[in-house]
């Protein structure tokens, strides 16, 4: 009998997530599968900001990708060692009877399987699609990416560096500056802790935004939009500065500096282009590879520890992609 861990949402968020909201319990998987299923053994799980926006009811379990071994099958398409990533949530065993709700993860050869989480999965792609689609750089633009130190950030700033862009980043803490302009090669880099957003971009883009990658959301969306190009073009991917407030930001509509300086904004959702992935991993492999795209994971060991990790988000204890190991 094969026991499986799994997180549950004990209580709807309200606020800061904390442990209050989650309980572990057990459960016994049959030994026993079905013609057609296949056992899925955890290898590595994701843990995202977005996790906390998605209706999970209490008492279900939290959704949540990963990366799995195939430990025991009934499916010729999928023998046993093979390796998959999928949508099964924070549980270390799941039972899967629909072989369509798994991919198989890409030779990546020396790379770990992790990426597939990273950027070889979601958050690189949504990276990759949301930026040059959205964005459209071109040579020698201005581009800033805010909370750049986290999954997807630091994927954007490089694709930018990569299409000849001159980038700018915020981020937490003076670390993760470091790491963003001497490890990626950020050109200039601000801590918005310790910085106004006013002066930063006034000092390190004085000739204006003509890119725009939002992961902040909030007051600072708009008060970066002031301060873009004619023309210039914002993708909107996150808003993890309102996640958590019970009174969201209140502050200056933005529709007057999309008006004034003719600007395009959109919305991007990386699932949206999960058709053309195999375009994106096929370059992005083709980066990693060739050295110019580089990637960072804080990996936290155990999956009794998922909580914690998750939590950690939101003060920013992660750089680059977070990562549990089972």
């Amino acid at each position: 009998m094969v026991v499986c861990k799994k997180w549950i949402l004990a209580k709807a968020f309200s606020g800061h997530p904390d442990s209050s909201n989650f309980r572990m319990e057990t459960e016994e998987l049959p030994d026993q599968l079905k013609e057609g299923e296949v056992l899925c053994e955890a290898i590595f799980l994701s843990v995202d900001p977005y996790m906390r926006l998605f209706p999970v009811p209490p008492g279900s379990v939290m959704m949540g990708e990963q990366v799995a071994r195939i430990s025991k099958s009934e499916n010729q398409n999928f023998p046993v060692g093979t390796i998959v990533q999928s949508m099964l949530g924070w549980r270390t065993h799941t039972i899967v009877s629909d072989p369509s709700k798994l991919n198989k993860v890409p030779d990546l050869g020396d790379l770990p399987k992790s990426l597939a989480l990273g950027a070889m999965g979601m958050p690189g792609m949504t990276a990759y699609f949301g930026f040059l689609e959205a964005c459209c750089p071109k040579n020698g633009e201005t581009v800033f990416v805010n909370a750049a130190a986290g999954a997807v950030g630091n994927i954007v700033g490089q694709i930018a560096k990569i299409k000849g862009c001159k980038v700018v980043g915020s981020a937490g803490s003076e670390q993760k500056c470091k790491w963003l302009k001497e490890g990626l090669g950020f050109d200039e880099v601000f801590n918005y802790k310790t910085t106004p957003l006013e002066k930063a971009l006034k000092d390190h883009a004085p000739q204006g935004v003509d890119c725009f990658f939002d992961n902040v959301g909030g007051e600072e969306t708009t008060n970066v939009l002031k301060h873009m190009n004619k023309c210039g073009r914002a993708a909107i991917c996150g808003s993890i500065s309102q996640y958590n407030k019970e009174e969201k930001d209140k502050g200056e509509l933005p529709y007057g500096p999309m008006l004034m300086n003719m600007l395009r904004v959109k919305g991007i959702q990386g699932w949206h282009h999960v058709q053309k992935w195999p375009e994106g991993l096929k370059q992005m492999l083709l980066w990693i590879k060739e050295g110019k795209m580089k990637y960072k994971e804080t990996v936290t060991e155990g999956f009794d520890n998922m909580v914690s990790a998750f939590i950690g988000l939101f003060s920013g204890q992660n750089i680059g992609k977070a990562i549990i190991k089972v």
